[in-house]
């Protein structure tokens, strides 16, 4: 198998910060269910929605 370059691989933009982040080997079978780029950023995201200070 040969390697690709990380420029090759789809991106998305996170929910929360709106950074794109590229895709990674541990997300391949649920790619389509990711939206966030970190553990912080969906943690961030949850607390937001149910009216939790985060800090």
């Amino acid at each position: 198998m040969r390697m690709r370059k990380k420029s090759d691989l789809p991106t998305k933009r996170c929910a929360c910060c709106g950074r794109p982040f590229t895709w990674r080997k541990r997300w391949e079978k649920d790619w389509d269910a990711v939206r966030y780029c970190s553990e912080r950023c969906r943690r961030e995201r949850r607390a937001e929605a149910h009216g939790e200070e985060v800090g």
